[in-house]
């Protein structure tokens, strides 16, 4: 059996966040992209862009650091970027390194649902489960990245991001943390 998840908050922040650093680290979409390609992206940018907490996201981030799925960067210029191309990088194996479960058993899959036994319909649940864990392993980060509508959200994000500085912002939105500075001292 495939391992068990329970879709979160964590688990729906991490790909977030994900998703918005493969859209900003300058990476192609299935390609050679990676820890190489593009710009590092602030944490501070995204909890900016996708209203999450950067406390939060520093914790996920670790998780997402020590599962391999990005690569960090101290002192200026640093920041984030995808360890592997986004074409690599399923949304299970997001939700799984945050410790996430998709799971719709009752049981949690322990299969004492019921008085320490298995309830009549375990197998349904646990196959629901299954099912969804093979869903999000075949989409990828590089999948969501062509979707129009992720596109689209980015667009607004990235126009917002610009009227909420008050400063105009360069394309690559991780190339702006010094005007995030300036403006935050002005």
């Amino acid at each position: 059996m495939l391992p068990a998840m329970r879709l979160t908050t964590k688990g729906r922040y991490a790909v977030t966040a994900m998703i918005d650093l493969a859209l900003h680290q300058g990476a192609g979409a299935g390609g050679a992209g990676g820890a190489e390609s593009g710009a590092a992206v602030s944490l501070r940018d995204i909890a900016l862009s996708q209203s999450i907490s950067l406390s939060y996201l520093e914790q996920l981030f670790a998780r997402l650091r020590h599962g391999g799925l990005v690569a960090g960067r101290r002192g200026p210029g640093g920041g984030y970027r995808l360890a592997r191309a986004p074409g690599r990088i399923s949304i299970a194996e997001i939700i799984s390194a945050v410790d996430e479960r998709i799971d719709a058993t009752l049981c949690g899959g322990s299969e004492d649902c019921q008085h320490g036994e298995r309830c009549l319909t375990h197998d349904l649940w646990s196959r629901i489960s299954d099912k969804l864990y093979d869903f999000l392993d075949d989409i990828t980060l590089g999948d969501l990245m062509q979707w129009p509508s992720v596109q689209a959200a980015a667009a607004r994000q990235d126009a917002a991001c610009q009227v909420t500085v008050g400063v105009p912002q360069p394309a690559a939105r991780n190339q702006n943390k010094t005007n995030h500075k300036r403006s935050a001292a002005q």
